[in-house]
């Protein structure tokens, strides 16, 4: 026990390190994160992480299921990435957190064109990027890959919340861009399981009462601003494997929601670019996840990932 929890404090101090690394510099984790509990959900066994990296190393996609507030996530999805880009083939990182408006600067920033202060002043970075995300983009950096914004830009998603998929007919083509041109959503298991998270929360943005549900029109605007979310992301991932080297492989880093059950963006993936080897990590964190069960998670992902639940700590600022 004592070994685990200093090999555990080994990796996140290089996790720290690598997001304070100055740019062009990063500390890369071991090929193993300790701490974690990973299961082939296909046999219910429990996998070493370099069995998992060996598995999905084969993969055209890998799409990982994030809780956004979970530390310990965090400190996977670098590992895995590094870990990924050992094995020599080409590597795309993907992220929701970014929006297809912000890609220029982004490239930019990649290509040292754009100083990190700039980028982020311009590029709406998610409140904890310095300690959660920074890690794989400075990573992706050093290494010379493309990092694609793949997500709708918020305000047009708001728009769509508020007014529905007429709202995409009043951008300017430029503006039209931003989000996906085929924008398809089904009254399938996906909207139903999109409802039900939906009950306890207040309209408006209201606290919610118990038991209270937002009113069914309003919830459903919602579920097509989702949509619109998952169309892009996924038109996002397929216009850059199109892009890429034939043996290339994209990381994709989004909410778990997106991509849980292979529904959402997965879905999305799937229909634009049926040939497509698709794998699945859905993280978990749990307050003990050596016991941590798959009884309530059958058929969420390929892989589970529990982690040791462990409360965020305040936002950063967003300039380092």
């Amino acid at each position: 026990m004592h070994r685990l929890s200093s090999l555990t404090r080994l990796v996140g101090l290089s996790f720290v390190v690598a997001a304070c690394a100055p740019r062009g510099s990063v500390t890369t984790a071991p090929i193993s994160v300790p701490g974690v509990r990973t299961v082939d959900v296909s046999t219910g066994t429990n996998q070493s992480f370099e069995w998992l990296v060996s598995r999905v190393a084969s993969a055209d996609v890998v799409f990982f299921g994030e809780q956004h507030d979970d530390p310990e996530t965090h400190r996977v999805e670098f590992g895995l990435l590094d870990a990924i880009g050992r094995s020599g083939r080409p590597v795309i990182l993907s992220l929701e957190m970014f929006e297809r408006d912000a890609q220029q600067l982004l490239d930019d920033y990649l290509a040292g064109r754009l100083s990190e202060a700039d980028f982020l002043a311009r590029s709406r970075p998610w409140d904890r990027y310095i300690t959660d995300y920074r890690p794989m983009v400075e990573l992706a950096k050093a290494k010379g890959w493309p990092v694609i914004a793949s997500n709708v830009p918020r305000p047009m998603a708001s728009a769509i919340g508020r007014k529905g998929l007429s709202a995409l007919d009043t951008l300017t083509p430029n503006e039209r861009a931003w989000a996906a041109r085929d924008n398809q959503c089904p009254d399938d298991a996906y909207r139903a399981r999109f409802m039900e998270s939906m009950r306890g929360h207040g309209a408006g943005g209201a606290a919610p009462s118990p038991g209270d549900t937002l009113p069914t029109a309003v919830a459903t605007r919602f579920y097509l601003a989702q949509c619109v979310k998952d169309e892009t992301m996924a038109e996002s991932i397929v216009e850059a494997m199109k892009r890429a080297n034939n043996n290339a492989i994209v990381v994709h880093y989004d909410g778990a929601f997106h991509s849980d059950y292979r529904q959402g963006t997965v879905d999305r993936v799937r229909r634009r670019m049926p040939t497509l080897r698709l794998t699945v990590i859905s993280a978990v964190p749990v307050n003990d996840q050596a016991v941590g069960t798959l009884t309530e998670h059958a058929g969420r992902a390929d892989y589970i990932i529990f982690t040791k639940r462990i409360p965020p700590k305040p936002a950063a600022p967003s300039r380092p």
